[in-house]
């Protein structure tokens, strides 16, 4: 199974990829793992970063494509709409 996922953290800040873990990923976003120093996650740390949508795939392919999906500008209008409850 393949998930995509989105987080936030205390600013708001979101970040959407996908993982075959997400509780590993997530211990990664954190810094509870080892991750790259110039990730975006690590440059934006404030805070926890906290799991607030996960959706769940049969193949890689269909995640890579939602997950390109929420990165397009509609995407993350949806998001901002649906998953924050944010007025535009």
């Amino acid at each position: 199974m393949f998930y995509i996922y989105i987080i936030k953290n205390d600013i708001d800040k979101i970040y959407i990829g996908y993982t075959v873990d997400i509780e590993r990923r997530i211990q990664r976003h954190n810094g509870k793992l080892p991750n790259k120093k110039s990730s975006y996650t690590n440059k934006n740390k404030n805070g926890e970063w906290v799991l607030i949508h996960k959706e769940k795939f049969e193949t890689r392919t269909e995640a890579i494509q939602r997950e390109r999906q929420l990165k397009s500008s509609r995407g993350r209008h949806w998001i901002k709409t649906h998953i924050l409850n944010k007025p535009l």
